[in-house]
């Protein structure tokens, strides 16, 4: 990853974002999470903190990936904008 260009960055994560197979399966996980919330008891403090960090992580993982394709975007326009800076 780390010898990947700003342009193959932004293009792998939207890749990853257009995918039906990954939005399948992060909106697989939300739902399972939201549902093993709402199943829990009310003395289950433990297990719905539980379910709370990971719906959490998987928007954290989400908006990482979508915020790798806005910057490849911001980073056109401003080379449009300002090709020599």
């Amino acid at each position: 990853m780390e010898n990947m260009t700003l342009e193959e960055r932004e293009r792998g994560a939207k890749l990853l974002l257009d995918n039906p197979l990954f939005v399948e399966a992060f909106e697989t996980l939300e739902k399972e999470l939201l549902l093993s919330w709402a199943r829990t008891n009310s003395n289950d403090v433990s297990q719905r903190e539980s379910c709370w960090l990971a719906t959490r992580l998987l928007e954290r993982i989400k908006a990482h990936i979508t915020s790798i394709v806005e910057t490849g975007h911001m980073a056109k326009v401003l080379e449009k904008q300002h090709p020599h800076v």
